[in-house]
């Protein structure tokens, strides 16, 4: 899918889901206040760090308590870089709903508008997990655009860890073509419905 069908098809979902995002501003900042959006580093095309945008469904000092809370940092490094439901304090009175139904993962649309993702490709990563990428699949990993979607978000998501999750990242970026990320897309509809695997 070319960048310039990714981009038409980002403008017009944002159109359409205008309401959407009002909506859930509109919530978050009744309930915690702003920021609406939060934002944080993660690896794109050719290693080059960008802005990953969501919608902020932690508290405010999220990454402060857990860079101050030994326990939870540890918990967050054996499970490759996130941490469990049933560890996580941290969320906002919506948040874990804007979790949940992936509605936190809006806000990217804009990262595809401005040429920083894609609808479909391997999902963009903080710094340190370029760890688990090794040589040429390193290689392959940085070769295109991270995606919104991907085939690790539609084969179970946080219940597939590394290093499987390599292996389904590096799968999609050799085999990929339009009617594959058509299927991608639309097995994504059909996982976030079902609220499986959202992380």
């Amino acid at each position: 899918m070319n960048s310039l069908l990714q981009k038409t098809i980002s403008i017009i979902l944002v159109l359409f889901l205008s309401p959407i995002f009002v909506c859930i501003s509109i919530l978050i900042l009744f309930f915690d206040g702003f920021p609406i959006f939060f934002s944080q580093n993660r690896i794109g095309i050719n290693g080059v760090e960008f802005k990953c945008l969501k919608f902020r469904s932690m508290k405010k000092n999220a990454e402060e308590i857990l860079k101050n809370d030994k326990n939870l940092m540890k918990i967050y490094l054996d499970n490759g870089y996130k941490i469990p439901e049933e560890y996580e304090t941290r969320y906002t009175k919506i948040g874990l709903f804007l979790r949940k139904t992936s509605l936190d993962e809006l806000p990217q649309l804009f990262n595809v508008i401005i040429g920083q993702m894609n609808l479909v490709g391997p999902r963009p990563i903080v710094p340190k997990e370029l760890e688990f990428y090794k040589e040429e699949k390193k290689d392959l990993f940085l070769s295109i655009k991270p995606g919104i979607t991907g085939s690790w978000q539609v084969s179970g998501r946080s219940e597939i860890d590394y290093p499987e999750r390599v292996d389904f990242e590096l799968e999609y970026i050799r085999n990929r073509s339009f009617v594959l990320d058509v299927h991608i897309l639309l097995k994504t509809l059909i996982v976030v419905l079902k609220r499986k695997g959202a992380h």
